[in-house]
C-alpha cells in the first residue's frame, strides 16, 4: 500500500511477528508497511497455492527487502462489480449478470460487494452488502443504453470504495464489451491514482465478436487499466465462457498470498517505487501483483456520511 494502515497493520504484525520468547516484535508503532497480494501460477498457468514464506523474494526500486508478514489464506474483501450497461450490452446482458452472480456465490462469504452499471454514466445500483440476496435481486437491469464511460465508472468505484469499505483488501471487476468512448477521466488519471491505493483492478473483456482493430485496442487499454495494479484482464473466447471465467476469478482472489515489507526507505518523499516479487521452487513460477507505489502520506480520509 502506498500509506500505513497503522492499527491494521501493527495487529497484524503482533499476531504473525511475534518473538519466540513471547515478547513484542521490534516494530515501532509507525513503521510503515507496504502490504502487496500476490497470485502465483506455474508454467501452465496452473494456481499455485502452496508455497511458503522462504520461497518469496521482494524488490523495491530493483533492491531486496526483507519480508515481514506472511499469509496464504483467504481474507476477505470489499469489492466493486463495474458493469457495462452501454447499448451493445444489450444481447450480453443476461450472461453478464448471470457471470456476475456466480462470481459473487464462488467469493468469500464475508467479502463485501456493490454494484456499480455504467454506460455514458455510472449509477450505484446496489450499495455496498455482504448480503447475497441483496445483490441478486439489484443486479439485473433491462435499459442497456448509451456510450462507455469507463474510466469515469473506475474513479467513481475507487472513491466509493474508499469512503465505504470495511476490509483491507479491495478489489474493482469490470465487465465490458467496448473501448471508453465517453469518459472525462483519462488513464493517466486512473494511473495516478492507482499509485496511491492499493486496489485491485480486474476485467473482463467481451471482444470475441469484435473486428480485430477494435478487439485489439480493447485489450490494449484493459491492460494498460489491469496490469500495474496486480489485477488480470480475461477475453473470453465466447459468451458462453463469461461465467466459467468469473468462478475462476473469485477462485483466484480467494487463493491469493499476502506479503508484507518494511521498506528499507521509510520516507514519504512523494517517489514512485518499483516493485517486483519473485517465487522459486521446482517449477517456473509467475508472480503477479501491484508494479509498484507512490510513497506519500495517505488518501484523504474516509467521508462521514
Amino acid at each position: 500500500m502506498s500509506h500505513p494502515r497503522l492499527a491494521t497493520l501493527a495487529a497484524l504484525l503482533m499476531l504473525f511477528v511475534g518473538s519466540a520468547d513471547g515478547q513484542a516484535p521490534p516494530f515501532r508503532s509507525e513503521t510503515r508497511l507496504v502490504v502487496l497480494h500476490a497470485t502465483v501460477t506455474n508454467h501452465r498457468g496452473e494456481l499455485v497455492t502452496n508455497l511458503d514464506q522462504n520461497a518469496f523474494e521482494v524488490f523495491e526500486n530493483g533492491k531486496r527487502q526483507p519480508i515481514t508478514l506472511f499469509r496464504r489464506d483467504d481474507i476477505p474483501v470489499s469489492l466493486g462489480l463495474l458493469i457495462d450497461n452501454s447499448g451493445s450490452m444489450r444481447v450480453l446482458r443476461s450472461k453478464v449478470e448471470a457471470a456476475a452472480l456466480s462470481f459473487a456465490r464462488a467469493s468469500n462469504p464475508d467479502d463485501e460487494m456493490f454494484v456499480l452499471n455504467f454506460a455514458d454514466t455510472a449509477r450505484l445500483d446496489v450499495a455496498m452488502t455482504n448480503d447475497l440476496r441483496v445483490l441478486e435481486a439489484g443486479i439485473a437491469r433491462t435499459d442497456s443504453i448509451g456510450g462507455t464511460a469507463l474510466l469515469d465508472a473506475v474513479e467513481i468505484a475507487e472513491t466509493y470504495l474508499r469512503d465505504h469499505s470495511k476490509q483491507d483488501r479491495r478489489v474493482l471487476l469490470v465487465i465490458t464489451d467496448g473501448i471508453d468512448n465517453s469518459s472525462m477521466t483519462s488513464l493517466d488519471d486512473i494511473r495516478r491514482q492507482a499509485e496511491r491505493a492499493e486496489t485491485v483492478i480486474d476485467a473482463i473483456g467481451l471482444f470475441h465478436d469484435r473486428n480485430a482493430s477494435r478487439a485489439d485496442a480493447g485489450r490494449r487499454e484493459l491492460k494498460s487499466l489491469t496490469e500495474r495494479t496486480g489485477g488480470v484482464a480475461y477475453f473470453p473466447t465466447s459468451v458462453d465462457d463469461i461465467e466459467s471465467v468469473a468462478v475462476d476469478l473469485a477462485r483466484q482472489i480467494r487463493q491469493q498470498y499476502t506479503i508484507a515489507y518494511a521498506p528499507a526507505n521509510q520516507q514519504l518523499d512523494g517517489s514512485y517505487r518499483t516493485i517486483r516479487v519473485t517465487a522459486r521452487g521446482s517449477d517456473t513460477y509467475t508472480v503477479r501483483t501491484r508494479a509498484g507505489y507512490r510513497a506519500v502520506a495517505g488518501p484523504p480520509p474516509r467521508s462521514s456520511r
